[in-house]
């Protein structure tokens, strides 16, 4: 009879543990959370803050969980003692305080380890402790926080009456970021600019940076755009922006008119070196750029390869690697690769709030066969597996050697410039290869006479700063320090799962929901979009992990001091602002218009993207009309109208029920129309004038049913005082 019972978060790893402790364990999963915050109490919010005191009650997540709790209660029963081995993070720490509260436990061990093997495993075993409390405390915190932020902010949204969901403490200040850059690019006006350059006999070419007298004469220090993710490092190759063409054309003519030399001529090797080791934010940035993954596709791929017991944890911030795999990675290249082996093990800094008891995201076994791997993988975590290996061992590799080369020629009062690069020695870009091609200028020295070629200038454009891609966006919350690694990938998938942004072209775009709301929210809770503010309550919860302050003293005195009079007053803001209609005037612009015209007011109608149709777009009419849209047919090969919008495609359809109630606005009789919306059939009242309804007086005549009665979002609970005219 087995006599230990271990509890995981997933089921996937049951089976692998269960092969390395054998008999004399039980192995179950909680399938993640079991408990959430119950929705009893003051606006649902499942916690009552009474003083400097957060009293909170939980209750099984649904159906699933509760049926969990049973077993793993029959489960307790058997055996003599219970390990909690949730995952090594601070919401693996609060999902094993749920469960031995949940359970019942007294007092069980906690362990933890960041690989599935059995040495990892076992030597955890042998070395459990206590819950960490201070950890608990940063996960109740933040789950405290979050409800609050939602149950109450969310509200202010709806009143919008325009589709939004829902406010988020960090999915709110993310979607700010990418309505900040959209709006930066509806605004950005391009400036056009010229590029002038020479080329000479000798077989190189250079590009104008200024004049002799000019400041730093010329000689900018290099710049490169180190794009680690995309897996390159770009060097500029234009000269120093000449505004107008006949500046340029005047540069050209000088360069023809005056011999060129060489005045300075400087050689060095520079070393590069090796990036870090994954952790999730950069797991996830190179995944989507070389392999296409969306963030939530990548986590969902890793977590089936730590399952497996071929990566570590992959939810870390942390660049630390074990010296077990250090020395493992030497011994490889010791024996694969001998050039490569640096002369003392490569360190790599973290971010001052990583958690340094964590590992980076490395393979268990530097050693294990890719033939084999490539047959018990699917494709998708073979390559991410590739991928994590090659960046581990690049890690631990000597620096790649480039020879580099800057040449400064004058011709008259002109400076031009030259820059030439020439790898030495690949080192950890064998492995990682981030290194721009070679730019080979040929021989030669200081004062030497160059023999121009040709001259000439093109012209260019500044461009608009680009949208964020989702591994960009994961670059950018991790800089500013919005969320934390377990919650960027869920935070870009609410985000689209809620409509107010969308993936156009690999792009993340607002809708003119998401804009309509972030610009709300920046009159309502402009702190909460703030990345400082947000940042700061993530350092607050670090502080809170490290058990420098109470939790709940934190929860509670943010309420007060911050929260609720911020949310007292975002209530006297008006919904329907000037600003809300600016938002709809801009996003109304990159709407690109069809050929195919509305049969109602023959105008253009509109593409609207979408990625759950086939063509990625449907039309719709924006001058006005009501609901028509056009959807392409396969079948057909032609555009056609949703089949309930069909002339007779419902003719059973029963007519609108006229009722007793005024319109607020013309004192018509109100009509109960019925509605699809979430997948659930909805019933609203509006105005039965159907020529009234398309007017602008109208647009806010909408009731829906609460537990009072019929209450609008514009005119507040229905009082039937006055009889409709007939």
């Amino acid at each position: 009879m087995p006599k230990r019972l271990l509890v995981v978060e997933s089921p996937g790893k049951v089976k692998k543990l269960s092969q390395i402790l054998g008999a004399d364990w039980i192995v179950r999963a909680s399938c993640g959370h079991i408990r959430e915050l119950s929705s009893e109490g003051e606006d649902s919010l499942g916690f009552i803050m009474d003083g400097s005191s957060v009293k909170c009650r939980y209750v099984p997540r649904d159906e699933r969980a509760k049926e969990t709790i049973q077993q793993l209660k029959a489960a307790v029963k058997l055996v003599q003692e219970v390990v909690l081995a949730t995952d090594p993070d601070r919401e693996g720490e609060t999902i094993a305080w749920h469960l031995k509260e949940a359970l019942g436990l007294k007092a069980p061990k906690r362990v933890v380890y960041t690989e599935i093997t059995e040495s990892a495993v076992r030597n955890a075993i042998a070395n459990p402790r206590e819950l960490d409390a201070n950890l608990v405390g940063a996960g109740l915190c933040r789950d405290c926080l979050d409800k609050l932020v939602g149950y109450k902010g969310s509200p202010l949204v709806w009143a919008l009456n325009n589709g939004a969901k829902s406010v988020g403490r960090v999915q709110s200040a993310t979607l700010h970021l990418i309505c900040q850059r959209e709006r930066e690019i509806l605004s950005f006006v391009p400036q056009d600019y010229w590029s002038v350059w020479v080329d000479y006999t000798e077989g190189f070419r250079a590009f104008y940076k200024g004049t002799v007298n000019a400041p730093n004469n010329g000689n900018e220090p290099e710049t490169e755009v180190n794009d680690d993710a995309a897996g390159i490092n770009k060097e500029a190759t234009e000269s120093t922006r000449v505004l107008s063409e006949a500046e340029a054309t005047r540069l050209v003519e000088e360069a023809r008119r005056h011999p060129h030399k060489i005045v300075q001529f400087e050689g060095k090797i520079v070393n590069r070196q090796p990036p870090p080791p994954f952790i999730t934010s950069t797991l996830q940035q190179a995944a989507g750029s070389k392999l296409k993954f969306a963030p939530e596709k990548t986590m969902q791929v890793a977590q089936k390869l730590y399952e497996a017991g071929l990566i570590t944890y992959m939810r870390t911030d942390s660049v630390m690697l074990s010296p077990e795999f250090c020395a493992s990675a030497r011994k490889w290249l010791d024996q694969n690769d001998p050039p490569n082996v640096p002369p003392q093990v490569a360190r790599h800094r973290s971010n001052k709030t990583a958690q340094e008891a964590h590992e980076a995201i490395r393979p268990t076994d530097v050693f294990r066969p890719s033939t084999q791997l490539r047959v018990e993988l699917t494709g998708d975590e073979f390559n991410l597996y590739v991928l994590i290996w090659k960046r581990a061992i690049a890690s631990q590799c000597r620096p790649a050697q480039l020879r580099k080369t800057l040449v400064i020629t004058q011709s008259g009062s002109l400076l031009w410039q030259a820059r030439g690069q020439v790898i030495e020695f690949l080192g950890y870009a064998r492995y990682w290869p981030n290194l721009s091609k070679d730019t080979i200028l040929p021989n030669l020295q200081q004062g030497q006479i160059l023999n121009l070629q040709d001259a000439g200038h093109e012209k260019k454009q500044t461009q608009p700063p680009p949208r964020y891609s989702e591994p960009k966006l994961v670059q950018l919350m991790e800089r500013k320090g919005i969320g934390r690694p377990s919650t960027y990938s869920p935070t870009i998938a609410t985000l689209k799962k809620r409509d107010y942004v969308q993936l156009i072209k690999e792009n993340l775009q607002p809708t003119v929901l998401g804009l309509e709301v972030d610009d709300f929210l920046q009159k309502a809770l402009p702190d909460l979009l703030a990345t400082e503010f947000t940042a700061k309550m993530e350092d607050a919860l670090d502080a809170i992990a490290s058990g420098k302050q109470p939790w709940q003293q934190y929860l509670t005195n943010w309420n007060q001091s911050y929260f609720a009079p911020a949310l007292a007053k975002a209530k006297t803001v008006p919904v329907n602002s000037s600003g809300t209609a600016n938002v709809s005037q801009l996003t109304e612009r990159k709407f690109e218009k069809s050929r195919t015209r509305c049969p109602q007011c023959n105008n253009h109608f509109a593409k609207i993207p979408s990625n759950k149709v086939t063509k990625k777009y449907f039309l719709k009419c924006m001058s006005g009309c009501e609901d028509v849209v056009l959807f392409w047919s396969d079948r057909t090969k032609a555009w056609e109208a949703p089949r309930s919008n069909r002339k007779g495609a419902n003719p059973e359809k029963p007519p609108a029920k006229i009722t007793t109630y005024p319109c607020p606005v013309c004192k018509k009789p109100l009509e109960e129309y019925s509605y699809m919306k979430d997948g659930q059939s909805k019933v609203m009242l509006r105005c039965s004038e159907p020529q009234s309804r398309n007017d602008n007086k109208h647009k806010d005549v909408a009731y829906f049913t609460t537990q009072k009665g019929w209450w609008s979002p514009k005119f507040g609970e229905m009082k039937c005082e006055e009889k409709p005219t007939k």
